[in-house]
């Protein structure tokens, strides 16, 4: 089990450029993947989204790509001198036009676009994307260990938490047969104080204790629970995206729970179910940071 929250870095070099990629990762229900990439490694974008989906299936990613060049690297910068002579003859042609004065320096054809060619303008990204794949997977690497080292975190908050409710519901369980015991007694008492006498085995108060019986049986919510339970703590255990079906499985339990304390009917039992419930709210909201 993972968190939807980390970070990973990873590095690869080649013949002089090092390319960096960062990843940071937040929670998100859906998969929410944003690529920063230098302009001229723009078209890479696809391949890196394929790369991270077959790894984070949940969360939102942030991909930064960057590179820079060692200065033995910047030393192969490269004057294209035919494309200066052209830049020389051309301005020496307006000027002439013109009749304008000036001397025409080595300064300013220097700075005419495509006159000095440095390697990060030829950057190639064919040539490229094998050292950014490989700088993108070190650093999925580092991001999903860091992912798993904190699903572990959560899943023992989990597991104690529920832990905490299967105690409670056990309690629920033992408390349950009580629950037609004392409405009889209590019915009984209400009727002598009402100066209505019946007797122990009347069929009439055997037929009300029974309807309320049957309205008040939670046996089967008890049992559901337990599955769902046993379910919860199955899925906490597999080491692949659970988050989706702890959240479904959250909501079922929550459903159980509101069922049973409608139909208990009984103070000690809908007091036990308050609690339960603020634990599952706990449980969702910690749900919402694992993917």
């Amino acid at each position: 089990m993972r968190s939807m929250t980390g970070y990973g870095r990873g590095q690869s070099i080649s013949n002089g450029t090092q390319f960096s990629v960062e990843l940071n990762s937040v929670n998100r229900k859906q998969s929410d993947i944003t690529v920063a990439l230098p302009r001229e490694l723009a078209e890479l974008e696809p391949r890196i989204r394929d790369v991270v989906n077959s790894t984070i299936s949940r969360g939102r990613l942030i991909v930064t790509v960057t590179y820079h060049t060692t200065s033995a690297k910047l030393q192969q910068a490269a004057i294209d001198k035919a494309l200066a002579h052209l830049y020389y003859k051309a301005m020496r042609e307006l000027q002439e036009e013109l009749g304008a004065s000036g001397e025409i320096s080595i300064d300013t054809l220097l700075r005419a676009p495509g006159v000095i060619t440095t390697p990060s303008e030829t950057m190639n990204p064919e040539e490229a994307w094998p050292f950014v794949e490989a700088a993108l997977r070190d650093a999925l690497k580092e991001l999903v260990t860091m992912r798993e080292l904190e699903g572990k975190h959560l899943a023992h908050d989990l597991i104690q938490r529920m832990k905490k409710v299967r105690d409670i519901i056990h309690e629920i369980r033992a408390l349950a047969p009580n629950v037609v015991v004392r409405y009889r007694q209590n019915l009984l008492e209400r009727l002598k104080k009402a100066g209505l006498e019946f007797p122990i085995d009347d069929d009439r108060i055997a037929k009300e204790i029974a309807i309320f019986a049957d309205k008040s049986d939670i046996s089967e919510e008890l049992t559901r629970l337990e599955s769902h339970f046993s379910q919860f703590a199955h899925h906490l255990r597999r080491n692949e995206p659970v988050g989706r079906t702890l959240e479904f499985m959250t909501q079922e339990i929550g459903r159980e729970l509101n069922t049973l304390g409608s139909k208990a009917n009984d103070v000690d039992i809908s007091q036990r179910v308050v609690v339960c419930k603020a634990e599952m709210e706990k449980i969702r909201e910690q749900i919402q940071n694992i993917e």
